[in-house]
């Protein structure tokens, strides 16, 4: 869009005899390729660019029509080549539209003085009503806010990360509202301080105001029928849909929001669906999904979490406003009709049912079923590893990842076996060994905090947790094998502390406080300069992992160093735990078909699919 010339004489006569208009005919500029011919019926104001007009576009398949203006007033408007742009209602003011787009029946386009886009804004996610912790800007991602959220108190860290992203803002945000190139835009009402990038289909939307749609050509950002989004920011190939109600959010890749799903004041990253329900102040890191009319997500952090239906959380625990909040940490579901009294903690890869109260802290029992029956709160620890719903969960997310190379933002990790769940396990299996061991055998339930265990509950979950914990250690070890032909010992420290889960990241806590330290301090004082860090860290996963995994089998097994017979013995233990945990989820699943809701057919292709986990024992 350059080289633009001023209207010729003969130029101006066509349009006015097309019943077009302009405040001054001079401040109108064009390129070669315009032709008058297709402009009708058209009031330019202020200074007016327009490209060319020379070939037609499709606007429903099949169906072509001619680019050109029609029905149309303008007012400080740059087009690019070949756009269709007919039916205005009221106006397009101070807006640059690509090339190649199609914009019909829509009321009002315009860029005022104090228009966002979207950035800049900081809003109070978890709790509700805090002073502010995400600030929304484009190049957010998953790690980014839950860094932002977990020392939004440090104040000189939230100090320097508020400045850096800032600078951010205004490298790369311009004045004038944008229309990308091949952007479609059709029965919409309003339009107003928003960008939207290549290839957004806009369709049927009452209003996106101060918004950013962060789309490209194979990325398309979908934006559908009674919209309404305002201050909140939309990333690569995701959609919103059928009459949702937006604000104040942030929209990670590859995300859908439909069916009269309200939001506001909350964050959902990398392949979430929300449905139906609601969420406020909630961070729903990478596939959270909620699909019921029913269900409420409120001042919780999720991630790889499913909400049944009538979900719903609390945070009016001491009826001082919505101030409490909770994580429910990776893999975490609850049931349907399920409450959960914040602030609480369920430990990775749980779940929930019925009415929790007593605020609730399993971090250091993953795996469990926790369930209230009345007043009574019952806990069955590590039920979970030994079910068919985890086996589906943990193959199923790598194959619904529908993000492209190219805009991968958020980092996601899918191991459901890590030093992070790994740390738990051993955590886990301590804590009911001591129960066992201060009341005995021979008590028919233990206490954990307000929790009942019952004594094969106890016994079971020992069990189930040792069996994960072999079958981690035996895959490491395989596969360090298989990398270098042998066991070598790790080449760094790094790893051998604590490990986190960063909002679908896994990583060391002591790498994860390098980068807060560094933006702290100044260190790192880019945004882009952060993520690649951060992307450094996780392509040396692998090695921070068997660094905490080396350590691990030694104090497990009780040695001073890895002989073959040590290798030997913990290969064998990985298969029998193999064997022992595909036995197991086989029987819950013929449970399930028992209970008669499940087709003969689908239980035989489960069961098939089992029989060849054995093919993974020595790969």
């Amino acid at each position: 869009m350059n080289n633009y010339r001023f209207l010729t004489r003969d130029e101006i006569d066509v349009l006015e005899k097309n019943a077009c208009q302009a405040e001054d005919w001079t401040r109108v500029r064009v390129t070669e390729g315009f032709h008058p011919d297709y402009m009708h019926r058209v009031m330019l104001y202020g200074d007016i660019a327009i490209g060319a007009l020379d070939r037609q576009i499709e606007v429903s398949k099949g169906f072509y029509k001619h680019t050109g203006i029609y029905n149309a007033t303008l007012r400080n408007v740059q087009v690019g080549d070949n756009c269709l742009i007919e039916n205005i209602g009221n106006y397009i003011n101070n807006y640059i539209i690509g090339d190649n787009c199609y914009i019909s029946n829509l009321s009002t386009m315009e860029t005022t003085d104090e228009g966002t886009f979207g950035e800049g804004k900081v809003i109070s996610v978890l709790n509700e009503v805090g002073t502010g912790n995400v600030i929304l800007f484009r190049g957010l991602n998953s790690q980014l806010a839950a860094l932002m959220v977990k020392y939004a108190s440090n104040a000189p860290f939230f100090q320097a990360m508020r400045q850096m992203v800032e600078r951010h803002i205004s490298a790369t945000r311009g004045q004038r509202g944008t229309i990308g190139n091949g952007v479609r835009i059709v029965n919409t009402r309003a339009i107003i301080n928003s960008i939207l990038q290549d290839g957004c289909i806009i369709d049927g939307v009452s209003r996106l105001k101060d918004c950013t749609l962060l789309s490209s050509a194979s990325t398309q950002v979908y934006i559908g029928t009674g919209v309404i989004c305002e201050d909140s920011i939309v990333s690569d190939g995701s959609s919103i849909t059928n009459s949702v109600k937006m604000q104040d959010c942030f929209v990670g890749e590859f995300c859908t929001i439909t069916n009269g799903f309200a939001a506001s004041q909350s964050v959902f990253f990398a392949n979430s669906f929300m449905s139906n329900g609601e969420a406020c102040a909630a961070f729903c890191g990478p596939f959270s999904s909620s699909h019921h009319k029913s269900s409420l997500l409120i001042g919780g952090q999720f991630s790889f979490y499913n909400a049944g239906s009538a979900t719903n959380f609390s945070n009016h625990a001491y009826k001082m406003g919505p101030m409490h909040y909770g994580t429910l940490e990776r893999g975490t579901k609850t049931a349907s009709g399920a409450y959960i009294l914040m602030p609480a903690n369920i430990g990775t890869f749980s779940v929930c049912f019925g009415k929790l109260m007593y605020h609730p802290d399993t971090r250091c029992l993953p795996f469990s079923y926790l369930i209230a029956y009345g007043d009574i709160m019952y806990l069955s620890p590590g039920r979970n590893i030994t079910t068919v719903g985890l086996y589906r969960d943990i193959r199923k997310w790598p194959k619904r990842d529908m993000r492209t190379s190219e805009c991968q933002k958020s980092i996601v990790n899918f191991d459901w076996l890590s030093p992070f769940s790994v740390g738990e396990i051993l955590q886990g299996k301590r804590i009911l060994e001591r129960l066992r061991e201060a009341s005995g055998d021979n008590v028919s339930t233990y206490n954990y905090h307000e929790y009942v265990i019952n004594a094969s509950s106890l016994r079971k979950g020992i069990k189930y947790y040792d069996i994960a914990l072999r079958i981690y250690m035996g895959a490491v070890l395989k596969r360090v094998i298989r990398q270098y032909g042998r066991v070598v010992k790790p080449s760094s420290p790094v790893g051998e502390g604590e490990w986190t889960d960063l909002s679908g990241m896994l990583l060391p806590i002591s790498e994860e406080r390098r980068i807060q330290e560094g933006i702290t301090d100044g260190t790192f004082d880019s945004v882009n300069q952060v993520l690649a860090e951060l992307k450094s860290i996780h392509a040396q996963y692998r090695d921070f992992l068997w660094t905490w995994t080396y350590h691990m089998i030694l104090n497990y097994y009780q040695l001073h160093s890895l002989s073959d017979a040590d290798v030997k013995r913990i290969h064998e233990d990985y298969v029998q735990a193999r064997r022992a945990w595909i036995s197991e989820i086989r029987k819950d699943a013929e449970k399930e078909y028992a209970m008669g809701d499940v087709e003969p057919e689908v239980l035989e292709d489960f069961l098939r699919q089992l029989d060849h986990e054995v093919d993974y024992e020595d790969v």
